[in-house]
């Protein structure tokens, strides 16, 4: 198997047991060629979504430190229309932020219709880091499940796609990506003391992360947990997810654009007569 979709609330996943490596006898240049055609497919359809208006789409990738948001970003968003896509990464609160519900900041990244948002990092956060680190209350950080279950629910309510991704990447395999960085002069800009001092609680982010598919995976909003020790085999595998969560809206998408070009002809019809 090489993803787990979580789409059961209450479904317990045991991230130890979950493999973070491609298949054995997976091609790196089979993925490859899949890959690339993914990458049209999905070119297609975000014109599709563009032009329809009829839903936007919401990709929330999550992960430990080096995971691979920002490559997964590159290749798999890479393939998309710049036009009709948003890339949001959420830090550390501001002033402002923190003197409102945590979940105002987000809300209005979210896409409009016929638009791509990508969250690097993400609300989850605030059941992630706040809970590990002890930011806030255990009782305020707990409530907050339940928060982000309906602020889900209201976005696919009015069209929205929402896809999560988890980039599941082993302890050995995290530790070699933080090395390299310090022996390469291009990523040296990416050392953080903190990224080591966070591996001491991987265990703690590990339950937490189980927490947060637990009692956050539903079948509109659902988790996919993505082996991603193997940068290429990663890319392959959430192209993958987004390309069949959006094929069965292309015949809705394309009815509504003939629709609205039948529209437009008739206007045009009516203009050229006035000439």
């Amino acid at each position: 198997m090489d993803i787990i979709r979580n789409d059961k609330q209450g479904a317990k996943v045991k991230l130890e047991r979950t493999p973070t490596g491609p298949p054995k006898k997976t091609d790196k240049e089979v993925a490859k060629t899949e890959f690339d055609v993914l990458g049209e497919e999905l070119f297609d359809l975000q014109d599709l979504l563009w032009g329809a208006k009829m839903n936007s789409v919401l990709i929330v990738l999550q992960g430990r430190d080096t995971a691979g948001k920002d490559g997964t970003i590159k290749h798999v968003v890479g393939s998309l229309n710049p036009r009709g896509v948003s890339v949001i990464s959420f830090g550390v609160p501001s002033t402002e932020e923190r003197e409102h519900d945590f979940l105002w900041r987000v809300h209005c990244k979210t896409p409009r219709l016929g638009e791509f948002s990508i969250f690097n990092r993400s609300h989850y956060e605030d059941v992630l880091v706040a809970r590990v680190n002890n930011l806030v209350p255990k009782e305020l950080w707990k409530v907050r499940y339940q928060h982000i279950r309906d602020f889900e629910t209201l976005l696919t309510e009015h069209g929205t796609i929402v896809l999560k991704f988890f980039l599941h990447i082993s302890q050995e395999e995290q530790e070699k990506r933080l090395l390299a960085r310090e022996e390469e002069p291009r990523k040296a800009w990416k050392i953080a003391a903190g990224d080591w001092e966070d591996r001491k609680h991987w265990a703690d982010y590990t339950r937490a992360y189980e927490d947060v598919f637990a009692l956050t995976s539903t079948e509109q909003a659902p988790w996919h947990l993505v082996p991603s020790d193997a940068k290429w085999y990663r890319n392959l595998v959430v192209a993958r997810a987004v390309a069949e969560a959006l094929r069965p809206y292309r015949e809705t998408w394309q009815a509504r654009l003939d629709e609205v070009g039948k529209q437009k002809k008739a206007e045009l019809r009516a203009w050229r007569k006035k000439r």
